[in-house]
């Protein structure tokens, strides 16, 4: 037996339930962060903060709804110096490459004496299958701004398998890695992509930013998600990130999995299908 008892904060999240699945499997203890469990955590009432963190060691924060909100960097400060007074000894941190606000949340986890493992990445191939691309996408019509920028899109399995090493292995210890899958594409590249392998007519328009934002609040989204929107595409997605990394065989000893592997798996489970 080990003595790892690691707390997956965002534990039911698109990396966090794939994280404690892994950890479960290699035999390890893990507690889920997320309001609905036995012993609920919300990032918004720190009342909840010390009885999650109680008899762990070690930490994986995912930050919703993402480290480049507003209200992250004071609400990771005062965790972060929570978790350390009650004897964490690895954390191992989410973060979204190309995110100056993130960097600065990381900062804080890097300024601590423990062990610390920074994780930043790029677009999930999973948001569209788990996130706002799934709708559109079933729909067969996906109208996004930036249409040009070329992505790496990474997918959650090498983020969660990363995660894990990095919590298990100290080698990994004082180390960013920046993962991204092994191929550049654009949005709508990645749409036509899904729509040959499902055989299905999805048609990609080109929008204005200001159109995008409109059109999410005539779909009754939370302003502070399109807050989010609106940064993402205008300060991340600018064409900085448009590289790739091999910072997933750095560590795997792997290759990254390509996003027509994801297409492939995820059409395999008909989600894309419209229902019938």
């Amino acid at each position: 037996m080990n003595n790892n008892k690691i707390l997956v904060l965002g534990g039911k999240g698109k990396t966090g339930r794939k994280v404690n699945d892994r950890l479960i499997k290699l035999g390890h203890i893990t507690r889920i962060g997320s309001r609905n469990e036995a012993v609920p955590f919300d990032w918004e009432d720190e009342n909840t903060w010390p009885d999650i963190l109680d008899g762990i060691n070690k930490l994986y924060i995912t930050f919703q709804p993402d480290l480049a909100v507003p209200s992250a960097f004071k609400t990771i400060k005062r965790f972060t110096s929570l978790a350390v007074k009650t004897g964490i000894q690895k954390i191992v941190l989410l973060s979204g490459r190309g995110e100056k606000e993130a960097q600065r949340c990381e900062q804080i986890i890097m300024n601590t004496d423990v062990n610390w493992t920074v994780v930043r990445c790029d677009w999930f191939s999973q948001n569209f299958s788990e996130n706002f691309l799934l709708e559109p996408i079933v729909a067969g019509h996906v109208a996004l701004p930036r249409a040009n920028i070329l992505i790496p899109f990474v997918d959650t399995d090498d983020i969660a398998d990363v995660v894990v090493t990095a919590l298990l292995d100290d080698i990994h210890t004082h180390k960013i890695y920046e993962l991204t899958g092994p191929r550049l594409l654009t949005f709508e590249q990645a749409v036509n992509e899904i729509a040959k392998v499902t055989g299905r007519n999805i048609t990609f328009e080109e929008i204005s930013l200001k159109a995008y934002k409109k059109m999410l609040r005539a779909h009754q989204i939370p302003e502070d998600y399109i807050w989010l929107v609106n940064y993402l595409f205008s300060n991340v997605l600018d064409g900085k990130n448009s590289s790739t990394t091999n910072d997933i065989e750095i560590v795997l000893k792997r290759k990254a999995k390509d996003f027509s592997e994801y297409v492939k798996e995820t059409a395999a489970t008909k989600i894309w299908n419209p229902a019938k």
